[in-house]
């Protein structure tokens, strides 16, 4: 058996799968996010363990650990955990949707050796611009730190007691040669770092430690269960869903929105603000189109108007063609296509006839028309994509997936009832770690149901789309 532990912003989730990847049993653990400031946000990483803990024995009292033989961590990208030399947090991580750092992120993405080298712009939310904010805003913090950590890698030091990161996660530092998959000693150095302060690589798919003694007794596990490096969290879901060829992409309409499709060789395009990072498997890279408030946004407008998410786009019935009003998701910057730490969300053009289910369409219609500029932004590098899942809790409702269909001129396929995301990703990259197995076992899970386009509203989502773009252009400035 195998076990998947996948660090999310709101919480920690642990998956027990058997030999045939089959779900044996779930836990999951709460977690919550400070803002102490506007466009600020942290966690502090005790509660990371505190969570894990929880979780792991949950799962011990549903399921018999006897038979585990490895573990994969999944988890969100980006986070800045500062350790001093004793391992200890110097400050609360600051996580991958803060964007303090828009100004060190501008001068350093101004060094053209930093998209020449990574692939990608310099966004507020990567790691390294949030470590010089450090240097300049808390400098004696800044002088203890001896190791800097990704989320899902403090988990593992707590579990190993070893430094160790791998290639997708470290892709999103902005430290990384994602062409050579290695850490680049000038981007570091351009930060006031070098490589003692980075723990060491290695691909998600392969071991990069076992569980403290003491642990695996606590938890009734072997005592050599493998640590395989993991994912973060996107790659990880794309090896759960099988997004591990060219042409093979998801939408995941969770706290964030990504549009996430395998590529079989590194081309980078940094202007157009996608993301191209490795992925979580050897010889395999991926391009990524991030909006920061996908189901985020939803959750927003629904504890506003005060009602659950789920019944609120369940009244919606069926889809149909974009109103006046217009919602910007951009409650806390925007990434793909924009880089943009300033622009704020709105809801434009309301009217006297604008209801909470008119402005509940203008949620979704915002969030879908922020994916259409990512699935712009990604073929227009020549991107291929032929095939896409929706994954996350936003793919449960059915007007939002028909109105992304019709939005993107695709097919969108749901799964079968499973567990495809980033605990299940993480689950076969410990089967991979611990028995040498490769990509082939990442499978693409049975689908249940493909959401066809809406022709007879293509040419209204399209407008829709170019009034959106207009929009942003309005008042991006302000």
């Amino acid at each position: 058996m195998y076990i998947g532990l996948d660090l999310g912003t709101s919480g920690l989730k642990a998956l027990l799968i058997d030999d045939a990847q089959e779900a044996v049993a779930e836990a999951h653990a709460p977690l919550t996010v400070s803002r102490p400031h506007d466009g600020w946000s942290e966690q502090d990483p005790a509660d990371w363990i505190t969570a894990c803990g929880a979780a792991m024995r949950a799962l011990a009292g549903k399921a018999d650990l006897s038979a585990v033989r490895g573990i994969g961590l999944s988890g969100h990208m980006h986070g800045a955990t500062l350790v001093d030399a004793q391992g200890q947090v110097l400050r609360p991580c600051i996580l991958w949707n803060d964007t303090r750092a828009h100004e060190e992120a501008a001068a350093l993405d101004a060094d053209p050796r930093f998209r020449e080298i990574t692939g990608t712009i310099v966004f507020p939310g990567f790691t390294a611009p949030k470590l010089v904010w450090v240097a300049k805003h808390e400098p004696e913090t800044f002088a203890k730190v001896a190791k800097v950590l990704l989320p899902k890698d403090y988990l593992r030091l707590w579990l190993t007691g070893e430094y160790v990161a791998e290639m997708s996660d470290a892709a999103g530092t902005a430290w990384l040669d994602c062409g050579k998959r290695d850490w680049s000693d000038d981007l570091l150095a351009a930060t006031g770092l070098s490589r003692d302060h980075m723990p060491r690589l290695v691909e998600g798919s392969e071991p990069s430690g076992t569980v403290r003694g003491d642990l695996a007794a606590e938890w009734g596990l072997p005592s050599d269960v493998v640590v395989a490096g993991g994912g973060g969290d996107n790659a990880a879901a794309g090896v759960g869903s099988g997004v591990v060829r060219p042409g093979d992409a998801f939408v995941s309409l969770g706290t964030s929105g990504v549009l996430f499709a395998a590529a079989g060789s590194f081309r980078p395009d940094a202007a157009t603000a996608v993301h191209t990072f490795c992925h979580a498997l050897p010889g395999m890279w991926n391009q990524m189109g991030v909006i920061l408030a996908a189901a985020d946004a939803l959750n927003w407008w629904a504890k506003i108007a005060g009602e659950p998410a789920p019944e609120m786009t369940a009244r919606l019935g069926d889809l149909r063609a974009p109103g006046g009003t217009l919602f910007l998701p951009y409650l806390g910057g925007e990434r793909t296509p924009h880089n943009d730490a300033h622009v704020r969300g709105a809801f434009l053009h309301l009217d006297h006839a604008t209801d909470r289910d008119s402005m509940t369409r203008a949620v979704l219609e915002g969030i879908t028309f922020a994916i259409r500029d990512s699935f712009d932004a990604l073929t227009g590098t020549g991107t291929p994509i032929e095939r896409l899942i929706a994954a996350g809790g936003g793919s449960k409702s059915d007007y939002w997936v028909r109105a992304i269909a019709t939005s993107l001129g695709l097919p969108v396929e749901l799964p079968a009832a499973g567990d495809y995301g980033g605990a299940f990703g993480a689950a076969r990259l410990a089967i991979m770690a611990a028995t040498g197995a490769g990509a082939e076992i990442a499978t693409r899970p049975a689908i249940a149901r493909t959401v066809d386009p809406d022709p007879a509203l293509t040419a209204a989502f399209t407008e829709g789309h170019a009034r959106y773009r207009d929009a942003y252009s309005a008042i991006k400035n302000r």
